[in-house]
């Protein structure tokens, strides 16, 4: 699977962005040639040079450093905001499409009444009652994105509960829950697997939407998002603050996009 996912040049791309994004995160303190919060009075909005090579902001912190820092904060709420989600909905989602009847007519209509509601304005609605911590946010994201996973699984369960085994399964006395468990879920987490990959990229754009309304991850912590609100705030004197993060938060999630699609055509036969 990783030869096929790999033999194509756009994914391969998107693989070595991802995994470079990763490497970054872990190695954030190792990679970065400045502390992210350390002030420089005597190089503020210094232009990008081999001292700073992406500048410095307004109170003389190096740029790169923050953004080393910043990739961290992405990749964690990526992955674990996305996480929550598809936990949430590969749970709803295979009791639905595994029972049948009111109870999956009961989920979907709660999915039909959440998919109502614009996601990131409702982001917006529940983080205006809450403290603005990175944790918050990454919940917040989490409980407001499971709709999409919770209808893919519910669909592949509602494939599989005719066929042979899942009925021999059940004719030989197995209890739904491990049905499931043993037989369904292994079956039907291909889709979960793209959805999550695609779902990480749309929640570190959310993330960076949030910090750059001032509403996310709250300075001094570094993010690509409120590095982008100081150079809005200084964008006709440095260009740069605008420029980096943009350019990161572009490539990202052009990666993840990239990488989605490829396990796409792998796990779907019918995509080949």
């Amino acid at each position: 699977m990783v030869g096929a996912l790999l033999g194509n040049k756009l994914t391969a791309v998107g693989a070595a962005i991802v995994f470079v994004l990763f490497v970054v995160a872990v190695f954030a303190p190792a990679l970065a040639p400045y502390d992210p919060h350390a002030l420089d009075t005597y190089a503020v909005l210094e232009a990008p040079s081999a001292a700073h090579p992406f500048g410095t902001d307004g109170i003389g912190r190096d740029v790169l450093s923050r953004m080393i820092y910043g990739a961290r904060v992405s990749l964690m709420v990526g992955f674990v905001a996305v996480g929550i989600a598809c936990l949430i909905g590969v749970v709803l989602g295979s009791i639905a499409g595994y029972s049948g009847g009111l109870l999956d007519s009961t989920i979907m209509r709660f999915v039909d009444v959440m998919l109502c509601f614009p996601s990131f304005f409702l982001i917006l609605a529940v983080i205006a009652f809450l403290d603005a911590s990175i944790w918050n946010i990454m919940v917040v994201i989490g409980l407001t994105s499971w709709m999409g996973v919770c209808r893919l699984v519910r669909a592949e369960f509602l494939s599989l509960r005719q066929r042979d085994f899942m009925v021999a399964a059940e004719g030989l006395g197995a209890r739904p829950w491990r049905v499931i468990l043993r037989h369904g879920l292994p079956n039907a987490m291909a889709p979960v697997f793209v959805a999550f990959i695609l779902g990480v990229a749309g929640a570190i754009l959310t993330e960076s939407a949030l910090s750059f309304l001032g509403i996310g991850v709250q300075p001094p912590d570094p993010s690509w998002g409120n590095i982008l609100t100081e150079g809005k705030n200084a964008i006709e004197v440095a260009w740069w603050l605008s420029v980096c993060p943009g350019l990161a938060i572009l490539i990202t999630v052009m990666g993840y996009n990239l990488l989605g699609e490829g396990l796409r055509d792998v796990l779907d036969p019918r995509l080949r």
